[in-house]
């Protein structure tokens, strides 16, 4: 569950705040930003095609292992000192690495938890996911008010960081049933 939290949060958290980002922390032209921001979304647009390809190779737990390491590798590329240069693939990393996370975690939900309990187990995955979105992204903005917005990629990083981590303690207690 609180992976599935930290993937929303991470996913809504990147969408509402890297235009900002772009413009008070790289001195971008907003309009400029607003553009830069879309290569996120089509990040995400292609690696969501791309998985569907990619899910007669891999199975769902690959295809999140795949998805993290991707995005851990664009947030590692916003860490990068050159610019327009790393924001570019960076924002498109991060969108492919999240396209697969969202849709293997809910498909691969009766594997892990029984098909007979999938039902209630995606209805509370859902309820973290929202509590995700409504709460991680203005906990950013106080951050962004009240230290700085260039903690941007640090944050993202760390909501990374501890989605992986108990993505894997709850492989770890599924496998253990």
């Amino acid at each position: 569950m609180i992976s599935f939290f930290c993937y929303c949060a991470l996913e809504q958290t990147a969408s509402l705040w890297v235009s900002s980002y772009l413009v008070f922390y790289h001195k971008m032209p907003e309009d400029a930003a607003a553009g830069f921001a879309s290569l996120f979304f089509v990040g995400i647009t292609v690696g969501r095609f791309l998985r569907g390809f990619l899910t007669m190779k891999f199975n769902d737990k690959q295809m999140i292992w795949l998805g993290e390491a991707i995005t851990l590798v664009g947030i590692l590329t916003l860490f990068l000192p050159f610019g327009k240069a790393a924001v570019i693939p960076g924002l498109i990393l991060v969108g492919l690495g999240c396209a697969p996370i969202y849709p293997c975690i809910i498909h691969s939900t009766p594997a892990n938890f029984g098909a007979e309990r999938s039902q209630a187990m995606i209805g509370v995955q859902m309820a973290f996911a929202y509590i995700g979105i409504c709460v991680m992204p203005p906990i950013f903005g106080l951050i962004a008010n009240h230290i700085s917005i260039s903690l941007f990629p640090v944050y993202m990083l760390l909501i990374l960081a501890v989605m992986a981590v108990m993505y894997q303690r709850m492989l770890g207690k599924v496998k253990n049933r």
